[in-house]
C-alpha cells in the first residue's frame, strides 16, 4: 500500500545574494515525511540545517524546488507550522499564560472565550506549567520558559512543529527532562516533528529518522538513517542496547568522516596564517 506523505520537499535548493555574487547555502534536497513522523536534521555547523527548517516554515523562499504540505504549497509563514526556536522568544511582559492564550487567539478556530481558557490550560498541562501559568518570564527558569515556549507552539495545532535545537542552552539535567516530555507529547498528540540539533543522543533518542546534512557550501542530505526502536524509549535502558548505539555509532562515523575534512581544512589555514608570522620573528630576532 502506498503512503501519502504530509510533506515533501523536493530538488531544494537556495542562493543567497553577496557581494562577490550568489552564494549557494542548498542544493538538491530531496525529503518526504508521513504524517506522525520525528525527524531530526543533523550536521556540522554551516551545513544548511536552519535554512532548511526556514523554508519548510515558510521564513525563507527557496531559489530552486519547492515545499509541499498537505498538498498546498509553502511560500509563506503559516500557523499550521509552529517553530520553537533556542531561544524561547517569550513576550516579557506576559505572563506564562497570556503568552499562550497569544498564540492561541491568533488562530481562534471559532473558539469562545471559556474554550480558549480550558485550551490554553491544556497546553500549559500537557508540558507541566499549571503550576506556573501566572508567573513572568523573567520569574522561571530556562528551562520553564522553552516549556512554555513549546505550549505556545502546541496551542496553534500544527500540522508540523519545527524546532531549532529547543535544548540547546539548556543544562544536562533540564534538557533531559524536556527530552521526556517531547516524547511524552509526540506519542499522546501524534504530530509531525521536524527538529534540528547538533546531539547525537538526542537525535537517536527522539527521532523516526535522522537526516545527515553534508557541510556547505551548496549542502544537501548526505544519508538518512531510520531509527527503528521500540517506543516509549527509556534512556537508561537504552544505554545499553546493541542497537541504539548502533545506530549511535553510524552518525558518528558519518559526521566524523566530514569534520576530518573541516579539520584538515583549518588546520591548513593555521599554518599558511603562521608563516608571514615566523618570517616577521626572524627579522625581529635580525
Amino acid at each position: 500500500m502506498t503512503t501519502k506523505h504530509q510533506l515533501e520537499l523536493t530538488q531544494v535548493g537556495i542562493d543567497f545574494p553577496t557581494p562577490k555574487g550568489p552564494f549557494t547555502a542548498l542544493r538538491d534536497v530531496n525529503l518526504r515525511i508521513n504524517k506522525g513522523e520525528f525527524i531530526s536534521l543533523i550536521g556540522h555547523s554551516g551545513c544548511g540545517k536552519s535554512t532548511v527548517l526556514n523554508i519548510v516554515a515558510g521564513l525563507h523562499q527557496a531559489t530552486t524546488g519547492g515545499v509541499i504540505l498537505d498538498n498546498q504549497e509553502v511560500n509563506e509563514p503559516g500557523p499550521e507550522r509552529a517553530v520553537v526556536f533556542q531561544n524561547h522568544s517569550l513576550l516579557p511582559w506576559l505572563t506564562a499564560y497570556k503568552n499562550v492564550e497569544l498564540a492561541v487567539k491568533q488562530t481562534r478556530n471559532g473558539r469562545t472565550k471559556k474554550e480558549i481558557k480550558e485550551w490554553v490550560e491544556h497546553n500549559l498541562e500537557l508540558v507541566h506549567m499549571s503550576h506556573a501559568a501566572d508567573k513572568l518570564p523573567s520569574e522561571i527558569s530556562g528551562g520553564m520558559k522553552q516549556r512554555v515556549g513549546i505550549a505556545r507552539a502546541l496551542a496553534m495545532e500544527p500540522k508540523v512543529l519545527l524546532m531549532d535545537e529547543p535544548f540547546g542552552a539548556l543544562d544536562a539535567l533540564t534538557r533531559a527532562h524536556l527530552q521526556d516530555s517531547v516524547m511524552e507529547i509526540h506519542a499522546e498528540l501524534g504530530n509531525t516533528v521536524i527538529m534540528i540539533t547538533h546531539d547525537v543522543d538526542e537525535a537517536v533518542l527522539l527521532s523516526d529518522r535522522i537526516v545527515m546534512m553534508t557541510n556547505g557550501p551548496a549542502a544537501t542530505i548526505g544519508e538518512i538513517l531510520s531509527i527503528e526502536l521500540e517506543r516509549p524509549r527509556n534512556r537508561i535502558e537504552l544505554a545499553d542496547n546493541a542497537q541504539y548505539n548502533h545506530y549511535r555509532h553510524e552518525v558518528l562515523k558519518f559526521l566524523y568522516e566530514k569534520q576530518r575534512k573541516v579539520e584538515s581544512v583549518a588546520a591548513h589555514r593555521q599554518k599558511q596564517s603562521a608563516v608571514p608570522k615566523l618570517a616577521e620573528l626572524k627579522s625581529d630576532i635580525a
